[in-house]
């Protein structure tokens, strides 16, 4: 089973989906499920244990926030940012909690919110549990959920599961979707360019095909509409990212620049559009909102939610003089659904988890995403477009995650630029190439996944290696 386009391109909040997004969806599975127990009214005390990744940087990555404001039964997708950091900070003062949002609870934040920086359980990097006792005491009930990159969490006993079907996690993500049929069903680059060929269809049909069918109660103008919706979210995050100034948060103290960038940008007249500048531009206006805690979509993890946006925004730029707005729009679907082909591949095949594989699995896949859905869009044929997604990920392969301070800030932000350059480059190498090349799509997730397991974990985004080491001035 697939994964439908709106699981990989979530609409949450910074800055990190792997330690606020799913981790702030975890909290709320478990207090959803007290209340659905009937166990809320015998709770008299709460705990939350952060392990591995989650506590080395989950400072820096906003996740006390995350699960604090979780527990109270709040969503990524729906939340107010301001808002939340307010009852954030209430809940710290008043040692309490109101679980579930239903009954207040007590929660010392200093005793109850627990970082264990030297302990990873075996299943995942990212691991949290969540513990409610009676007035004696007495555990009433725990939970441990793993959030696996991208937004997505697994609960313990699905990794018993996983494991028993060879560690895949693809079948227990999708059963979001009750295990619906689809029309079509792949998990390699080789089973989606069959389908594409045996069907006479792109690679945006099939996965609107798909999207049809895990939808059956949307018409396909709505399904359009929603993914349009993607874009939208996109594109006033780019915005407000060009628009806002200031000071990033942390003790970094980095400061915005997309501003600053946008005026010179503007104030040369020798640079045209066809440049890395507007690129650069794009994604480093995402990567602030990011930092700063900000709506963003989740493409297909928040720390690397800049390069997909970047590039669609500069197909249209170059493209909006030439082309109507109907036009405009159908570009932006298909690419968005290529993309989305990519990352199910990752996804399914390997990971989209910096914890997990470093940040090639990140910033990478974007890449490899991006640089298949820009071909797409310029008239790349089905072996130009697995082309342009193996070269994309294939200079990204032994990429760590190495933030500063725990923060999605230095060298995430810079990164986004280089990887939407980069995926440009890969989708105009690949179209002026025949689609023949000599490693696979297949092949290359494959190594990257495996280049993943063989990385010291002080380079998967626990802050113990390479710059977050080499900068004691910070």
């Amino acid at each position: 089973m697939t994964i439908s386009i709106f699981d990989l391109f979530s609409i949450g909040v910074g800055p990190s989906s792997s330690h606020t997004v799913g981790p702030m969806r975890a909290a709320q599975a478990f207090a959803s499920k007290l209340s659905e127990e009937n166990i809320l009214p015998k709770v008299d005390k709460y705990t939350i244990e952060l392990f591995g990744s989650l506590a080395l940087t989950g400072h820096g990555h906003g996740t006390d926030f995350a699960v604090v404001i979780g527990s109270e039964g709040n969503l990524p997708e729906n939340v107010d940012p301001i808002k939340a950091h307010e009852r954030f900070d209430e809940i710290k003062k008043a040692n309490k909690i109101n679980l579930a949002g239903k009954i207040s609870v007590n929660f010392e934040f200093s005793k109850d919110l627990i970082f264990h920086y030297d302990k990873f359980l075996p299943n995942h990097a990212n691991a949290v549990r969540f513990t409610v006792l009676d007035t004696d005491d007495n555990e009433l009930f725990s939970n441990i959920y793993y959030s696996i990159g991208g937004g997505f969490i697994v609960e313990h006993d699905a990794f018993k599961v996983a494991k028993a079907n060879d560690g895949n996690l693809g079948d227990t993500i999708a059963e979001n979707h009750d295990n619906k049929d689809i029309p079509y069903y792949f998990r390699t680059a080789k089973k989606l360019l069959e389908i594409c060929k045996k069907n006479n269809k792109t690679i945006p049909e099939v996965i609107f095909a798909n999207e049809q069918a895990f939808h059956p109660e949307l018409n396909d103008e709505q399904i359009k509409a929603k993914i349009l919706n993607i874009w939208h979210v996109m594109d006033e995050c780019i915005k407000a990212g060009i628009s806002n100034t200031g000071i990033l948060p942390g003790e970094l103290k980095v400061k915005r620049r997309a501003k600053l960038l946008n005026q010179k940008i503007n104030e040369n007249k020798n640079i045209s559009l066809d440049t890395i500048d507007k690129l650069s531009l794009y994604s480093i206006a995402v990567n602030e909102e990011n930092a700063a805690g900000g709506r963003v979509v989740t493409a297909p993890t928040n720390g690397a939610a800049g390069v997909i946006p970047a590039v669609i925004k500069y197909y249209i730029e170059l493209n909006k003089d030439n082309k109507s707005e109907e036009e405009l729009n159908q570009a932006i679907i298909d690419y968005l659904l290529t993309t989305a082909a990519i990352g199910i591949l990752y996804k399914e095949q390997a990971s989209i988890s910096a914890a997990e594989v470093g940040c090639q699995g990140e910033v990478g896949v974007a890449c490899s995403m991006a640089a298949a859905g820009y071909t797409a869009i310029n008239g790349g044929t089905l072996e130009q477009i697995e082309n342009a997604a193996e070269i994309g990920m294939e200079h990204h392969l032994g990429l760590t995650c190495d933030p500063i301070g725990g923060l999605v800030q230095i060298p995430c932000i810079e990164r986004n630029a280089m990887g939407a350059t980069q995926a440009v480059s890969s989708s105009r190498l690949a179209l002026l190439g025949d689609g023949s090349h000599f490693v696979s799509l297949d092949k290359v997730i494959k190594t990257m996944y495996e280049t993943g397991k063989d990385m010291m974990s002080k380079y998967k985004e626990t802050a113990q290696g390479g710059l977050a080491v080499n900068m004691p001035e910070c």
